[in-house]
């Protein structure tokens, strides 16, 4: 092996805060040199970062060694086989291991790291990582959390789920606002999270009736507790308002919801080129303004917000976005470090746990004749 990747064991090579960050370092649309780079560049903000890196041996060694920054504080991981956006997540799960997807999840479910990043299919990564390192105990469906600009101290709002499972009753609602709110604080720093319920409309008479019943669940929840505020049923618009910290919904209209923002930024962005692009006068006046574009194109910029991360599962997993460029990828890493550094994981376990004593309550209301309709009463 060569200088550039460490042979030592990650976790012997840690000092003080480090934090070994596991990284799959294919699958992604630009490849192994894009992913590493983005490695480089958060390795050359954070002192405090190491990676155990997954992909097939002579390449990486010859790639880490390009960058200086990386210099014993990568341990390579040979893994000949990748895993492609086209692959069937049901394949993947029969037949990837070897691929550096398997790797990088096997590394935190051996305890060598903390958290994985990959840019690989999301699908597969799902499935591999529910296969590999299990849900919590209680989890019925894990959920995939996005950051979405808002105009919050934060910067963000957090969206759950985007696409992990279409389907979401009350009880997986009810998990999803706890969750979230464990993300809030440890991914965010905001110490008292606003939960809001997605839905047609803010009445409380809208919405189909597993949102009505997670309505009651989580607002219980907070009431007991639960160390957030729920602020009721949100709409569409509310996603990057500064009333609402954590958007809660099923992973339909998450993904939906995803992908037309994404598409909005996009129009907005070309609309804006093609307005300055216009005439001689408006590309003057786009030069006069181009510190405030600066500013707002960093603002909006998506791969300032590359990472979402599954929630649920025994391990914390953060999914880069496949087209991610070396900002990108640095964001996701950026992300991974901070959830590991905070503890992410042993406080979601035990949000997860109120989660459950939670819906076991709601369980025992429901088994006794008459006490459910009164607690309702009470709580209307």
């Amino acid at each position: 092996m060569s200088s550039a990747a460490s042979t030592n064991s990650p976790r012997a090579a840690e000092s003080g805060s480090s934090v070994v960050i596991s990284v799959d370092a294919m699958g992604g649309d630009r490849g192994p040199a894009v992913v590493v780079a983005g490695m480089a560049k958060s390795a050359g903000k954070n002192p405090d970062v190491r990676f155990v890196v997954h992909g097939p041996r002579d390449e990486l060694n010859r790639l880490i060694a390009r960058h200086k920054v990386l210099a014993d504080r990568c341990t390579v991981r040979d893994a000949a086989g990748v895993v492609t956006m086209h692959d069937k997540p049901s394949q993947v799960v029969r037949n990837g291991e070897g691929t550096s997807m398997w790797s990088a999840i096997e590394s935190v479910r051996t305890g060598e790291a903390t958290v994985t990043v990959s840019c690989g299919n999301t699908g597969a990564l799902m499935a591999l990582s529910m296969i590999r390192l299990r849900k919590l105990p209680g989890v019925n469906r894990p959920a995939i959390a996005c950051l979405w600009p808002s105009r919050n101290p934060q910067g963000f709002n957090i969206m759950l789920d985007v696409g992990a499972d279409v389907r979401a009753d009350a009880p997986d609602l009810l998990q999803y606002a706890l969750m979230g709110a464990s993300y809030a604080r440890n991914g965010l720093g905001v110490e008292h999270p606003r939960i809001g319920l997605m839905n047609v409309g803010t009445e409380e008479h809208k919405g189909k009736a597993e949102l009505k019943l997670a309505q009651e669940m989580i607002a219980r929840a907070a009431e007991s507790g639960g160390h957030f505020d729920y602020i009721g049923f949100v709409e569409g618009g509310d996603l990057a308002s500064s009333k609402v910290d954590v958007i809660v919904m099923d992973g339909f209209t998450g993904n939906i919801a995803l992908k037309t923002g994404e598409g909005t930024a996009k129009l907005v962005g070309g609309f804006m080129r093609d307005a300055f692009n216009n005439s001689i006068l408006s590309r003057f006046a786009a030069l006069l303004a181009m510190t405030s574009l600066k500013r707002l194109q960093k603002r909006i910029d998506p791969r300032r917000v590359n990472g979402g991360v599954f929630l649920g599962l025994n391990g914390t997993v953060v999914k880069s976005h496949g087209a991610a460029d070396a900002t990108g990828v640095s964001a996701a890493i950026k992300l991974a470090f901070r959830l590991a550094q905070s503890g992410f994981q042993d406080r979601l376990a035990a949000r997860v746990a109120q989660s459950q004593a939670a819906i076991a309550n709601e369980s025992q209301k429901d088994a006794t004749p008459g006490d459910s309709d009164t607690g309702v009463a009470k709580e209307s």
